[in-house]
């Protein structure tokens, strides 16, 4: 039980750093981006990841399993990977480049899924997290997708 339960944590966290990531790389970018149609999507997919955030440590905590706290260093995960495509979008934003900025949301959107995809596929996992998991993969699909349609019309 106390692998298993090792196992959870570190998808679980994995998650947790994911959406860190994303909520702040959004808000960032939000706070910098010029276009008003950009500032919305960007405050609406931040508040989207604060909300996944509130609702996995909470899942968390009802398991007793406690989030770790952010790891800079983690350069060989999706994490660190994730960490270094919203540094790469400050950049960007400043330049003011529609697409360039929506091809590095999109970037980070594509580890998202996939942090997503891992953990879904997990085992061990108790059912109510999975559905918790799931339902979250399912917003951030469709956050990627319309990044993705946002970014394919910007060229």
């Amino acid at each position: 039980m106390a692998s298993e339960n090792t196992a959870l944590k570190t998808v679980l966290n994995e998650l947790v750093e994911t959406l860190k990531d994303g909520e702040r790389g959004y808000s960032e970018a939000l706070t910098d981006v010029k276009d008003q149609d950009l500032k919305e999507v960007f405050k609406k997919y931040a508040l989207q990841r604060d909300g996944y955030l509130t609702e996995l440590e909470n899942a968390m905590h009802n398991l007793n399993l406690h989030p770790e706290q952010s790891k800079e260093d983690k350069t060989d995960s999706v994490v660190g990977s994730a960490h270094r495509v919203w540094i790469n979008l400050k950049g960007l934003v400043t330049g003011n480049d529609r697409h360039a900025i929506l091809a590095e949301c999109e970037r980070g959107e594509d580890y998202a899924k996939k942090a997503y995809e891992k953990a879904s596929q997990a085992q061990g996992i108790p059912s109510d997290i999975k559905a918790l998991i799931d339902k979250q993969a399912q917003g951030i699909k469709e956050a990627h997708d319309t990044i993705r349609g946002l970014r394919d019309s910007s060229k």
